[in-house]
C-alpha cells in the first residue's frame, strides 16, 4: 500500500546532480533514437501520462524528456475543462479518440484521472461512481496494453506541499512566468489533503502501476522519467524494417 507522505520528493542522497546531469542528457538522446525506432518499426505505441499537483512540473518534463524526440510519431494532449460534447458521453470518450496508434509516442499532460481526482476532491461524484469509474480506467488501460501492445507509463510527480509554494510563488514575481498563474491554483492547494488521498487511491487501485517521480528539483525529475522510460523501452528490442526480397535492387 503506498502512502505519498512515506516517499521522499527529493532525490536519494549521496547523488551527485552534476553526474547525473551529465547522464541524463545520454538518456534524453537515446529515448529519442528509440522513439524514432518505434516509429520506424510501428510494432508497438506508448502512452505517457504525467500527474500531479499544480505547478509539479509536469510542462517542464514534456519539454526536457523528449527534446531529442522527432515530431514524426509524438503527439502531446492536454486534458482540460470537459467540453459539453464531452459531457455527453462517458468519461473515457475524449481519451479513447486520442490513445497513441501502433509507432507513435502519446503524451498526456493530465489524463482520465482527472475524472476521479479532482471531480472526487470537489464531490462532483460520489465514492461508488468513483470506484466502478477506476474499474473502467483498469479495463481500458489493459484493453490497450493488450490489444494494441500500448507500453503505458504513469509518473505521478510528487511535489512536496514546501516547493509547490515556491512554484507558485514564483509565477506571480517573475514576469515571464506570470502567465501561468491562476487563482484557481491557490483554492485548489487548500485540498492539499483530500488530493492526496485521492492520488493514492487512484495509484493503489491500478493494475498497471505507477510511478512516483520526485520532482522537488527538476534535474532529478528529468533523470528519473528519462531512465525509466529508457530502459523499460530498451526491453521491446525494437528495430527497422528489414528489406524485402521484391525490393527493386
Amino acid at each position: 500500500m503506498i502512502k505519498l507522505d512515506n516517499i521522499s520528493t527529493v532525490p536519494p542522497k549521496g547523488v551527485n546532480k552534476d553526474d547525473l546531469k551529465v547522464e541524463t542528457k545520454k538518456l534524453v538522446k537515446r529515448l529519442g533514437e528509440l522513439q524514432h525506432l518505434l516509429y520506424a518499426s510501428a510494432s508497438h505505441s506508448v502512452l505517457v501520462i504525467f500527474q500531479g499537483m499544480d505547478a509539479s512540473g509536469k510542462d517542464g518534463a514534456v519539454r526536457r524528456v523528449f527534446e531529442e524526440c522527432t515530431v514524426a510519431g509524438l503527439d502531446l494532449v492536454s486534458f482540460r475543462k470537459p467540453t459539453e460534447l464531452d459531457m455527453a458521453h462517458d468519461f473515457l470518450w475524449r481519451v479513447h479518440k486520442v490513445v497513441p496508434e501502433k509507432g507513435t509516442l502519446t503524451i498526456f499532460n493530465r489524463s482520465h484521472y482527472e475524472d476521479i481526482l479532482i471531480q472526487r476532491v470537489h464531490r462532483w461524484i460520489d465514492m461508488p461512481r468513483v470506484e466502478k469509474r477506476m474499474k473502467a480506467i483498469n479495463a481500458f488501460e489493459n484493453l490497450l496494453a493488450f490489444d494494441n501492445n500500448t507500453v503505458i507509463f504513469k509518473f505521478y510527480m510528487h511535489i512536496s506541499q514546501e516547493e509547490q509554494e515556491v512554484q507558485l510563488r514564483e509565477r506571480l514575481e517573475d514576469p515571464d512566468k506570470f502567465w501561468k498563474h491562476k487563482d484557481a491554483d491557490w483554492e485548489e492547494r487548500k485540498l492539499w489533503k483530500e488530493y492526496q488521498k485521492a492520488y493514492e487511491y487512484a495509484i493503489n487501485e491500478s493494475e498497471i502501476p505507477w510511478y512516483i517521480c520526485p520532482v522537488d528539483k527538476r534535474w532529478y525529475r528529468d533523470y528519473f522519467i528519462a531512465k525509466t522510460m529508457v530502459e523499460e523501452l530498451e526491453k521491446l528490442n525494437l528495430h527497422f524494417p528489414k528489406p524485402t526480397s521484391k525490393m527493386v535492387k
